[in-house]
């Protein structure tokens, strides 16, 4: 019986990819054409592209994603968003749930190596190099620009997957610097399923299922100055953390 569930298991994940193989071609065309129109309108235009291939890749996988909003957001003005990253599957989660407004994601500039996904990454994207002092400067920067044209931005503070059973891992302070420099609200939103969709250890794990992302209380940094940087990094953390304790994460493993 092991042994039939690992080969389903194998057989979908062969399925998923497929698919995302498939939609990522008939997008790229649409890509292509959309980065003519500049970094803001053809940006724009991308981000709706992206959404649409999450919306489809999703409903071949046989998976449900569902806001849940346990503070009330508004969509009128730019927030720094925050979420927990342990998955591939983060990627089409956070376009659909940060869909009803414009953003940026802020991602890893090896991923723009990849052939075809990595173009439309890297023109979807904020690169950013951990590696180069000055890299990271410049993506501080462009995101900043960003924020000033009231487009969110999309961060996860714990820069690479959480690879422990904790929670969440340790935070860099890039989010909360930008969110205090550019007096941008942080919004913490929690992933609740995407291990459970794509299992980091092995691409051969996707499975259908459901796909939450949890909408925590935004925290507003009016009069916060540099000063402040680790006290706003440790609030969000703490709220995150508290949100996935309080919906039972399952990657979460109690002594």
């Amino acid at each position: 019986m092991a042994f039939i569930r690992k080969f389903i298991q194998i057989a979908f994940s062969i399925y998923g990819f497929i698919v995302f193989i498939l939609l990522l071609f008939l997008v790229f065309p649409f890509v292509i054409i959309a980065s003519f129109f500049g970094k803001i309108q053809g940006g724009n235009i991308i981000y709706r592209i992206c959404t649409f291939w999450a919306d489809a890749a999703m409903f071949f996988w046989g998976m449900h994603h569902k806001n849940i909003y346990e503070a009330p957001h508004s969509n009128l003005h730019p927030v720094v968003f925050v979420f927990n990253h342990i998955s591939y599957m983060d990627i089409p989660v956070l376009l659909k749930a940060f869909r009803k407004q414009h953003i940026r994601v802020l991602g890893k500039a090896e991923m723009a190596r990849v052939p075809v996904f990595g173009f439309i990454y890297g023109k979807a994207a904020i690169l950013v190099d951990r590696s180069s002092t000055k890299a990271r400067a410049k993506s501080v920067t462009e995101l900043t620009s960003i924020l000033k044209k009231n487009i969110s931005v999309v961060i996860a503070p714990e820069g690479t997957f959480n690879l422990s059973s904790m929670p969440l891992k340790e935070f860099y302070d890039g989010a909360f610097k930008i969110a205090i420099e550019t007096q941008t609200p942080v919004k913490p939103v929690v992933f609740l399923d995407t291990y459970d969709r794509l299992n980091y250890k092995t691409i051969f794990s996707l499975s259908p299922g459901r796909s939450r992302a949890v909408f925590l209380e935004e925290i507003n940094v009016k009069g916060l100055t540099g000063e402040d940087i680790l006290l706003l990094k440790n609030k969000a953390y703490q709220v995150m953390e508290e949100a996935l304790i309080r919906y039972k994460a399952s990657w979460i493993k109690y002594d």
